[in-house]
């Protein structure tokens, strides 16, 4: 998901737990109308739902979940579990479309099924009684997020079961809370069948329904002659099974839409046919399968896409398209489209090229990408809030009139567009639990996206066209920017935190900089090609799987032969809500004089009182100052004894510390134990005049660089480094908002 309004503003999840609701219903009178719900309900099934608190697994999957690793030589990409074939409609009018879906489910259960849940997504904008508006409420009172519009009537969005059928058989359905959200919130509905699906056993069910779009609020929606027609459509949760993401038995993942929530469906195939205005530009999910079938001012699209587990599509009369391709190898050849509005044409070129080099980046890093299409639309001005979403081989970037080379503005429409193909991969491909595990999409993504700017050597330019006209171009790396917003002093939440049960939005918005952080210390650790190999073998291992954290972690220790590190990452960070603050606490030094008193050597007692010291100390201090008359202050006849004192206010970490003496050298020891200080002595010809813990700036976990480093004497030198990092973020953030 779009990372502008997280990264610069503020984001998160709900602080409060809404009153527990009973999970089952009462069942319906009437066979084609949803049934009110009722506490008063018999349990039909003995299958639950996964918790409502459901967060990081910490047991590893099955090695057959999901039927096991895909070698790449079975008849389809996934295991597929479902089928839709759509029929849809799109009235311009009325943003409304109406639509005939059978889905055919597979059983992968060893047990009868009597019931299924079907997520509806779109009645999370139909009134403010939703989960989705319940939970905005909180969050926006505790910082901005997207999301904020404010809908009017005839701005509301909800999604309407006409008639669910099994065979000839009209079924009955409810909306349930799985996750105990508000009584008033219908965004998963059960359907009780007429014929329980055996184990092993296929459902076929044909659906009409009625999707009425918002005006766009966040992630779909309408706004003028545009359509973005995501979550429109029943859609099946995920039966897990043993073994499966920490499952121990059958178990119904189908989360209620939350306001920061994302998404986690099934692979399938995708067969939808989309009829629309004959003047409308169309683009969707998947391949277009021969040029539209056109007549009375109508023309129907039809797409086709399989080992996916979405579908999303755009229609908007005016728009335009700008063409090109991919090939790389293990790939087949990829046609990339770009679709955007007239006014914002200076877009499109730059989203193209950045799509393509991101297909290139992502094959070469992680996997070859497996599918024939790739589709960015650019949404119209004053539909922002569709921009930055991601779907399965579609993707929605942002919009500018006007891009200059080397400008913030250019930063930004490469980011978005890398990040938003990049959930191609991680979301797409691997098809993590977004509701559960986001660090896993949005944050490993962010990760790799920042991989893919430092490898181009693409810094956030913190400058317009006019500034850089003056000359005045500041820039800041990717992963030092992710440190600045990440959150690191006593984070409230682990990493691997649900979507919506955190302390506030900028709780969550920290899933995206400090996951990307916490990775790159951890490659910082490992080195480059472990950390490499092991992402390749994640890739290779989970594709088409459904990965947990645990997955994750299990893969990673393995494959990149260092589990202790990978341990050490996983258990503070992700699992738990440690703080990296080493500092340099004091730097003492004195020279190394002879010493007064009384001693004994070769059987005879000599005394050296201070007078007699004190001559001797002067006449040598005078000789050597005549032999070295171009020494530098610190050095001179007699060694000197430094004492450098570091303390450990959070987390242990491997440390580097290197102190430097007068005479320009330097010496480096490590501190890789748990203490909570240490001191480390130096007797050398100079004194110490620094001491710079982490000199090669490789742990920015750090929650304070500043006190990393001392001089003997007052130097501003650090802190005016990092401050101009500050300073250069802040630069970032006002040319931004001048930007919109």
């Amino acid at each position: 998901m779009r990372r502008i309004v997280r990264k610069w503003g503020s984001l998160g999840v709900m602080v409060a737990l809404w009153p527990w609701l009973a999970m089952a219903q009462q069942a319906a009178p009437a066979a084609t109308s949803p049934v009110p719900a009722s506490a008063a309900s018999v349990v039909l099934s003995d299958i639950p739902f996964a918790a409502a608190d459901a967060a990081a697994v910490s047991v590893p999957s099955a090695a057959d979940a999901w039927g096991g690793e895909r070698s790449g030589n079975e008849p389809t990409l996934s295991d597929r579990v479902v089928s839709y074939r759509i029929d849809a409609e799109l009235d311009a009018a009325k943003h409304a479309v109406s639509a005939k879906e059978r889905m055919t489910w597979r059983n992968r259960s060893d047990r009868p099924i009597d019931r299924i849940y079907v997520h509806l997504y779109l009645n999370a904008f139909q009134n403010e009684g939703s989960t989705w508006f319940t939970e905005r409420e909180v969050l926006t009172a505790h910082g901005s997020s997207r999301g904020a519009a404010v809908l009017k009537k005839g701005e509301w969005g909800w999604i309407e079961l006409k008639q669910v059928k099994q065979g000839d058989a009209a079924l009955k359905w409810r909306f349930v809370q799985p996750d105990h959200g508000p009584a008033t919130d219908q965004t998963v509905a059960q359907i009780d069948l007429a014929e329980p699906v055996p184990a092993g056993g296929t459902l076929t069910l044909d659906i009409d329904f009625l999707s009425q779009l918002p005006r766009v609020v966040e992630r779909t929606g309408w706004w003028g002659d545009f359509n973005l027609v995501a979550q429109w459509f029943p859609k099946i949760g995920v039966l897990e099974l043993a073994g499966e993401r920490g499952a121990t038995a059958p178990r119904w993942n189908v989360h209620e839409f939350h306001f920061n929530s994302e998404f986690y469906a099934d692979f399938g195939l995708y067969d939808v046919r989309l009829t629309v205005p004959s003047d409308y530009t169309v683009g969707a999910v998947g391949k277009l399968q021969g040029p539209p079938q056109t007549a009375n001012g109508k023309s129907t699209y039809h797409y086709v896409q399989g080992d996916v587990h979405d579908f999303a599509w755009v229609a908007a009369k005016g728009f335009k398209t700008l063409d090109g391709s991919w090939q790389g190898s293990g790939s087949p050849k990829v046609d990339v489209r770009v679709i955007y509005p007239q006014e914002y044409a200076a877009s499109a070129q730059p989203v193209l090229k950045a799509t393509i080099d991101s297909l290139a980046f992502f094959s070469k890093t992680l996997g070859a990408y497996p599918y024939e299409t790739v589709t960015a639309v650019v949404p119209p001005y004053n539909a922002s809030e569709a921009g930055g979403m991601e779907y399965p081989t579609f993707f929605t970037a942002e919009g500018y009139a006007k891009v200059e080379p080397g400008t913030l503005t250019e930063y930004m429409l490469d980011f978005v567009t890398i990040h938003e193909f990049g959930h191609g991969y991680f979301y797409g491909i691997l098809a993590s639990n977004e509701f559960e595990e986001p660090m896993l999409d949005e944050g490993m993504n962010e990760y790799w996206d920042d991989r893919m700017l430092r490898e181009r050597s693409q810094d956030i330019v913190a400058a317009g066209g006019w500034m850089k006209r003056l000359g005045i171009a500041p820039a800041i790396p990717p992963f030092v920017a992710e440190r600045l917003i990440a959150g690191l002093r006593q984070p409230p939440d682990p990493l691997g935190a649900n979507a919506w049960n955190r302390l506030s939005s900028s709780s969550y918005g920290t899933v995206y900089a400090r996951t990307a952080t916490a990775m790159h210390d951890l490659e910082e650790r490992l080195g480059k090609p472990a950390l490499e190999r092991a992402m390749h073998e994640y890739y290779r291992r989970w594709r088409f799987r459904h990965p947990s954290v645990a997955d994750l972690r299990a893969t990673l220790a393995e494959a990149s032969g260092n589990p202790v590190a990978v341990h050490a990452i996983f258990d503070q960070y992700v699992y738990g809500t440690a703080q990296i603050d080493d500092r340099i606490a004091s730097i003492d030094t004195a020279e190394v004089l002879p010493l007064i008193g009384s001693t004994l050597k070769d059987g005879r007692r000599s005394e050296l009182d201070r007078e007699v010291l004190d001559k001797q100390v002067d006449k040598q201090r005078e000789d050597w100052n005549k032999a070295h008359p171009d020494a530098k202050p610190g050095s001179g006849p007699f060694p000197w004894r430094s004492t450098v004192t570091v303390r450990r206010d959070g987390a242990p970490v491997p440390q580097l510390l290197r102190v430097t003496f007068a005479d320009g050298s330097h010496e480096d020891v490590h501190w890789n134990d748990g203490r909570r200080w240490a001191r480390f002595e130096f007797t050398r010809p100079a004194k110490a005049v620094s001491a710079t813990l982490d000199p090669e700036q490789k742990i920015l976990l750090d929650a304070n660089k500043l006190n990393d480093s001392r001089t003997t004497k007052a130097d501003g030198s650090a802190s005016r480094r990092w401050s101009a990092d500050a300073a250069s973020l802040l630069q970032v953030f006002y040319a931004l908002m001048g930007s919109l």
